[in-house]
């Protein structure tokens, strides 16, 4: 009996013994191990890029409508139909000039006749030099009057000014058209290469080069991925936005692009070559603006706030211009159960 007591009291012994030990190993309330997942810092490269958003446009369209004031008495064309430079979309009521043409024609003959009489005569002393002159300046205005009714004529025929595809009808056979009148008779857009105008910041403006490429999506068209080259930009900001202009050249020689889409995508401005990069999730405050950010460190096992500067950020990665080295660890998950001096366990 007196051995099983004195067992007993030696184990109580050890058992506080080793509490105390272990109470004398940590620090008065410090905090548990955080667990965390951590990266080391890396140099990288990094596609530079800008950001643009923007509407197309048709390079080149155009405004059908007529020289000449008459009714329409046909329409060859429908819209979204493809036409060719020089063909006849519509024609107007061309009675009166033909009628015009054919009284001009007449009197253009008769003074041609005169004139030749007119030199005859003047060659056998019968005319003077003067008779000789007027005649020839009849001769003359009735060729031009012969000239501007065979134009009146033709332009009773509406035509294309361009190759490209009707998008927009404004007419029917009867209706009355006025010279240059509004709205337009017909519109001809030429969808094969289209303009695309985005507005940059002025802070990124000196990234853009024209020739760059630029890479877009549409969501009218989804799946694909479009290119086009700056080929403009404009050397003035606006002072209200703080933006410039920059206009890029977009080919579409299939077709899957309409003028009026709206398209998202980026301008490709060069690769950065041995940067040091931090993955985005790891800064825990960021100011875009200024740079300024603030990361975990793990330094001997403890997390340490180090506020650090920043550059250029693509898609996950962000370019650290002061604050850390390669090498250095620092926290990308689960930071934010972590205080400053916690201790961490870093999963593997």
């Amino acid at each position: 009996m007196k051995t099983v007591a004195a067992a007993a009291l030696a184990l109580t012994l050890t058992l506080l013994a080793a509490c105390s030990q272990k109470a004398r190993s940590e620090a008065p309330g410090e905090r548990p191990p955080v667990a965390v997942e951590t990266a080391r810092v890396a140099q990288g490269s990094l596609d530079v890029t800008v950001d643009a958003v923007g509407t197309l446009q048709a390079k080149y369209s155009a405004d059908v409508k007529t020289e000449y004031s008459g009714t329409v008495t046909q329409v060859l064309v429908t819209e979204w139909v493809p036409v060719r430079k020089g063909q006849v979309l519509a024609r107007l009521d061309a009675r009166e000039a033909r009628a015009a043409l054919l009284q001009v024609q007449a009197e253009a003959a008769r003074a041609d006749r005169e004139y030749e009489r007119a030199l005859k005569l003047h060659e056998a002393g019968l005319m003077t030099a003067q008779g000789l002159e007027d005649s020839r300046t009849l001769r003359d205005t009735a060729a031009a009057q012969l000239e501007m009714a065979r134009t009146r004529l033709e332009k009773a025929e509406i035509r294309s000014p361009m190759e490209g595809v009707v998008s927009y009808r404004g007419v029917s056979p009867g209706d009355y058209v006025e010279n240059m009148g509004a709205p337009a008779m017909f519109r001809v857009v030429d969808n094969r290469l289209f303009d695309l105008t985005v507005s940059v910041p002025s802070s990124r403006v000196h990234l853009i080069q024209v020739g760059q490429v630029l890479r877009f999506t549409s969501d009218a068209v989804p799946g694909r991925v479009f290119e086009g080259r700056v080929a403009f930009i404009n050397p003035a900001a606006d002072e209200a936005s703080r933006t410039v202009k920059v206009r890029v050249e977009v080919p579409n020689p299939d077709g899957a692009l309409k003028s009026g889409l709206f398209v998202k995508g980026t301008i490709l401005c060069g690769t950065r070559m041995g940067l040091l990069l931090v993955p985005r999730e790891a800064l825990l405050t960021w100011d875009v603006g200024t740079g300024a950010a603030e990361v975990f460190t793990v330094e001997e096992g403890r997390a340490r706030r180090k506020a650090i500067r920043t550059g250029e950020a693509a898609g996950g990665s962000v370019v650290v211009s002061e604050g850390l080295k390669a090498g250095d660890e620092i926290v990308v998950r689960g930071a934010f159960n972590v205080q400053d001096g916690d201790r961490v366990a870093v999963a593997s």
